[in-house]
C-alpha cells in the first residue's frame, strides 16, 4: 500500500511539473496597439477639434476681457468712484466667467476622451483575449504598464502582430508612431 501511495504522489508530482512547464506566456504592448487602431487617430482627432472650440471661446473672453480693460484704463482719470467700482466689478466677473468656463472645459474635454477611448480600449483587450484563447496563451502580460517585477521576454511569446492582425491593422509598430 505504501508503495502504491508513494507511487500515486510521484506521479502526482511529475503531471504536475510537465503541466507547469507546458503553460505558454505571452507579452503585449497594448499602448503602442491601441496608437496604431484607426479609431484611436479618429479619437484624437475628435479630442483635438473640441479643444479647439473651447480655446475659441476662452479666447473671445480673454479678448473681452482685455478690450474692457484697456478701455477701463483709458477712462480711469475721468470716472466717478461709482462708476470705477461698476467697472471693476465688471472685469471680475469677466475673470470668473473665464475661470469657470476654463474648468468647464477641462472637463468636457477629459469626459468626451474617456467616452471615446473606452470602447478602443474594448476592442483592442477583446482582440488580446480571443489572440490569447486561440493559441492557448495561460497568460499575456501588458509591456506598457511595468507592473511585473521581471519579465525574461525571450521565453515570453510577442503577441503583438496577432493581435495587429485581428485588429485589422496593417502598418508597423515603426511606421505607427510616425
Amino acid at each position: 500500500m505504501k508503495k502504491l501511495i508513494k507511487l500515486t504522489l510521484t506521479l502526482a508530482m511529475v503531471m504536475c511539473s510537465t503541466s507547469l512547464f507546458a503553460q505558454k506566456f505571452g507579452r503585449i504592448n497594448l499602448q503602442e496597439v491601441i496608437f496604431a487602431m484607426p479609431e484611436f487617430k479618429e479619437m484624437q482627432t475628435k479630442i483635438e477639434a473640441l479643444s479647439k472650440d473651447w480655446s475659441e471661446q476662452l479666447e473671445a473672453i480673454q479678448v473681452e476681457f482685455n478690450n474692457k480693460y484697456a478701455e477701463f484704463q483709458k477712462a480711469l482719470p475721468t470716472l466717478s468712484e461709482t462708476a470705477k467700482q461698476v467697472k471693476e466689478s465688471e472685469l471680475q466677473g469677466l475673470q470668473t466667467r473665464y475661470t469657470e468656463l476654463q474648468q468647464v472645459a477641462q472637463q468636457d474635454v477629459e469626459k468626451q476622451q474617456g467616452e471615446l477611448f473606452r470602447p478602443i480600449h474594448e476592442k483592442a483587450s477583446d482582440a488580446v483575449k480571443k489572440v490569447a484563447s486561440a493559441g492557448d496563451y495561460t497568460a499575456v502580460f501588458d509591456m506598457s504598464i511595468n507592473s511585473l517585477a521581471y519579465v525574461n521576454e525571450a521565453t515570453v511569446t510577442d503577441i503583438s502582430a496577432a493581435v495587429r492582425k485581428e485588429l485589422g491593422i496593417t502598418e508597423t509598430p515603426a511606421a505607427a508612431q510616425q
